[in-house]
């Protein structure tokens, strides 16, 4: 299976998403954090700095919940009001 190249929103998205989560964890150690969270502190440093742009829901649902960031308060701050309707024509295909 081929990967279908991210789009420039979607690489804007996971830096801001990244953002959000560096700015919730404060200086809460990102070791502890991870290991709360059930994932690697690798997995948790990619998403913090926009190298993993469209992280798997469940671990972000991991990475929230320890956070204690609501699902509601992250997609507002993500949403930018806009689809990029080229990359919903490439998933369809």
């Amino acid at each position: 299976m081929v990967r279908v190249p991210l789009t420039a929103e979607e690489l804007e998205r996971g830096q801001r998403l990244g953002e959000l989560l560096r700015s919730a964890r404060g200086e809460a150690s990102m070791v502890q954090i991870a290991l709360d969270a059930g994932i690697s502190v690798e997995t948790l440093r990619k998403i913090e700095t926009g190298r993993i742009a469209t992280p798997a829901f469940f671990t972000i649902a991991a990475v929230a919940r320890v956070l204690d960031i609501s699902l509601d308060r992250i997609t507002a701050a993500l949403d930018t009001g806009t689809d990029s309707p080229d990359r919903a024509t490439r998933r369809a295909s």
